[in-house]
């Protein structure tokens, strides 16, 4: 039997993964390593030489989820239960109107600092859409009504932590929703 990791560095703007590594090891084998080279650790932290690169990267797709978004996100277009680590950067761009109908946002999950900016800008892809917080949401924001054009850009930043649910108010039913964790810089 054989453990696998594999990690994924997500690609702004493009809906896309690239593998960085995958790593198989048997039980019972010496290849397997027992991660104080950093290479084969499961939980997405760097090792003792960094050689896995750690968390942190620049839109690194994380699995450490927390379970609020994971579960307002479970019936979200291009959401597959990892959230893309933005921490360190003083703004982030999310694409509205991402995928092949245009009704996603991208990435769907992000995890930033508190101060920092995001700017949601439009592809012209999927109709017309607007980008609302929800109830649940720590914060109220909303971009104004629904537009379709493409490069229309809407700006927030986040100064307090906690957890921030928003969707496309008009393709909500159709899985348009995005979150944000916004952690202590």
């Amino acid at each position: 039997m054989s453990d696998r990791l594999s990690r994924r560095r997500y690609v702004a703007g493009t809906g896309a993964a690239l593998a960085l590594g995958t790593l198989a090891g048997c039980s019972g084998g010496g290849d397997g390593g027992d991660g104080s080279d950093g290479s084969d650790s499961s939980d997405g932290s760097d090792g003792s030489d960094g050689s896995d690169g750690g968390s942190g990267g620049a839109g690194e797709a994380l699995d450490d989820v927390p379970g609020e978004i994971d579960d307002y996100l479970a019936d979200a277009r291009m959401y597959e239960g990892t959230i893309a680590d933005y921490t360190g950067q003083d703004e982030v761009t999310v694409a509205v109107g991402a995928g092949d109908i245009g009704y996603a946002f991208d990435p769907p999950a992000i995890r930033i600092d508190s101060s920092t900016t995001v700017v949601w800008e439009w592809t012209g892809q999927g109709g017309a859409h607007n980008v609302a917080s929800v109830e649940a949401s720590e914060s109220d924001f909303e971009s104004g009504n629904a537009v379709a054009e493409e490069g229309t850009t809407f700006e927030q930043s986040f100064d307090n932590t906690g957890i921030q649910l928003y969707q496309c108010t008009p393709h909500q039913g159709n899985g348009m929703l995005g979150a944000i964790e916004v952690v202590e810089s």
